[in-house]
């Protein structure tokens, strides 16, 4: 019996002692921990995309922006009494949204032109053109984008006499939504720099033209450079301010980073300028415009990591084909309502292969656009032929829109480890028109966000702004409804492909960091990770889908400081 007694006494003794220690290393943690808090989040439903721990109601910010704990409001308000306080009264708060694919400096160019988003006719176009002329200076040319045939009664493309008739002399060049067509008037298509009539075609490009073989006005993909060229840069000053009234959208719409693509050194030199002036509150994911000066330099320089941790290059943008509005993505079969056009394959397969060869011997990501199936298909057998002549190249490459497949195609963006760089409100703005470019058949297979994300395809979803609207709450709706804002069609246009609330957002968190190389800093709010977050004016998880679109941003933060407030009217 005794020594039963002191072998019980001895264990007893040794859990006293093991639970002393502990104790007093959960003290020393909480010392430690009570020194580094700047912040602390309560009274919050936090969503924190992190799978081992999907919930909480409190966060703990340190002082230089890094994310120490999450949990329950009261205990940590106990542990952490000293700590500045923050209730945000039962609001909801996310991870900082990503666009894993918006044009930021082509958002602060747009924002310097004439508006044409919107318009529903000619005439509207025309007037705010007239609206827009009145503050310019004599010789300017006349900029603007946005417009889009197919929202107008009668949907064929303009022509320059339609702006001839109001802009006789001033040059006008205004871009289609997509950024893949362009319209001009006379005066700007005489700036042209070669001869624009007869029956040639750019490599990449057409040049629409009468039964005389004249130019009508309408210039799509790689016709545009013939015009584009002669246009004159935006003034610094300009630039300035619009780049400030682009960064003012991201973060009052919630985001703290975007995937920037085909930029070249003068933007990222632009970028730097700001962040070292403290006015870039957001993070940049850059992508090179195309295997050229930009990526020669990259590969010479190598990656491009900002010690802020706002502006990141790796990557490289290449093209493959044109956009479905301008029937210039490359399609294997004919348009249904155009027999007789394919649309545009920028380049031969075996010149894809090089350009990717290039990037991925740099050891970086390539990101290729690429919308109709055929574009697609081009793009997948170019990556899997050259993939396997660099193994120890790091991968997540990515293809940009992905719009148009074919079943058989579908599955191998899994296969090869292929991220679907994806736009959901692509899909519920051509909805009303893409199916009689399509047909049925085809259309079954367009913006297939369900089938590649049950594949086990990661989808990175954006809105490819300035094309579409900056507000990511437009494209979780679109995600996950198919509907436009009026709830139209009922039940969703090819409502299989609806993705769940989740999934749509990770898509514009953790996948989008994951397909910027960012997972281990941002894209969940997790211990160890930056302190990028919003709060919400309501539970966009929990809500009617038909009330996320209203889904006010009530605050951005960004490393742990707020860069966003919405002021109450």
């Amino acid at each position: 019996m005794l020594k039963k007694l002191t072998v019980l006494m001895i264990l007893v003794l040794g859990s006293a002692c093991d639970r002393d220690d502990n104790m007093n290393s959960t003290s020393d943690e909480n010392t430690a921990v009570n020194a580094e808090v700047s912040l602390l989040i309560h009274n919050a439903t936090i969503y924190t995309m992190d799978p081992q721990n999907p919930r909480a109601s409190a966060m703990l910010v340190s002082h230089d922006g890094e994310i120490l704990q999450l949990g329950e409001g009261q205990s940590l308000l106990m542990a952490h009494p000293d700590a500045r306080h923050l209730d945000l009264a039962g609001n909801t708060v996310l991870p900082g949204l990503i666009d894993a694919h918006g044009h930021l400096y082509g958002l602060a160019i747009s924002l310097s032109q004439a508006p044409l988003q919107g318009t529903t006719s000619k005439e509207g176009v025309i007037r705010i053109l007239r609206e827009h002329e009145a503050k310019l200076a004599d010789g300017d040319w006349l900029l603007g984008r946005g417009w889009d045939q197919n929202d107008w009664p009668v949907t064929a493309f303009p022509t320059r006499g339609d702006l001839d008739s109001v802009f006789p002399d001033r040059p006008v060049w205004l871009r289609r939504i997509d950024g893949h067509a362009g319209w001009a008037n006379s005066a700007a298509l005489a700036m042209a720099d070669r001869e624009l009539s007869g029956s040639w075609q750019p490599q990449g490009g057409l040049i629409h033209r009468n039964a005389a073989g004249d130019a009508t006005g309408i210039m799509v993909d790689g016709a545009m450079a013939l015009v584009q060229r002669s246009v004159p840069a935006i003034s610094p000053e300009l630039l300035q301010a619009s780049l400030d009234l682009a960064l003012r959208q991201l973060v009052s719409n919630g985001l703290t980073g975007v995937h920037d693509p085909g930029i070249d050194r003068s933007v990222l030199e632009l970028y730097r300028r700001r962040i070292e002036s403290d006015q870039f509150p957001t993070r940049v994911y850059a992508m090179t415009d195309g295997a050229g000066d930009t990526l020669a330099w990259l590969c010479e320089n190598g990656v491009v990591n900002d010690a802020s941790g706002r502006l990141y290059m790796r990557s490289t943008k290449l093209y493959i084909d044109g956009a479905l509005g301008s029937r210039g993505a490359a399609l294997l079969a004919d348009y249904s309502d155009d027999p007789g056009n394919t649309g545009l394959l920028f380049m031969p397969q075996d010149e894809l292969e090089a350009d990717i060869d290039r990037v991925l011997a740099c050891g970086y990501q390539v990101a290729v656009h690429a919308i109709g199936d055929r574009g697609n298909r081009t793009v997948l057998d170019a990556l899997e032929h050259v993939t396997s002549r660099h193994p120890g190249n790091p991968g997540r490459h990515r293809i940009e829109h992905v719009q148009t497949l074919t079943a058989m195609d579908l599955p191998r963006f899994a296969g090869l480890g292929i991220i679907a760089a994806m736009q959901p409100t692509h899909a519920t703005s051509d909805m009303y028109w893409a199916g009689e470019r399509l047909g049925p058949e085809r259309a079954r297979y367009a913006y297939s966000w369900r089938s590649l994300n049950d594949s086990g395809a990661k989808l990175a979803l954006g809105s490819d702004f300035p094309v579409e609207e900056v507000n990511p709450m437009l494209g979780i709706y679109a995600a996950v409804s198919r509907q436009d804002l009026q709830g139209w069609p009922e039940g969703g246009w090819y409502a299989s492909e609806t993705l769940s609330r989740e999934a749509a957002v990770r898509g514009f968190t953790l996948d989008a960091a994951y397909a910027g190389f960012m997972e281990d800093s941002v894209g969940s709010l997790e211990p160890g990770k930056r302190a990028d977050f919003i709060v919400l004016d309501r539970d966009i998880m929990q809500v009617e889908a038909s009330q996320i679109p209203a889904t006010k941003v009530l605050q951005t933060w960004l490393d742990g400081e707020r860069v966003w407030q919405h002021q109450v009217q």
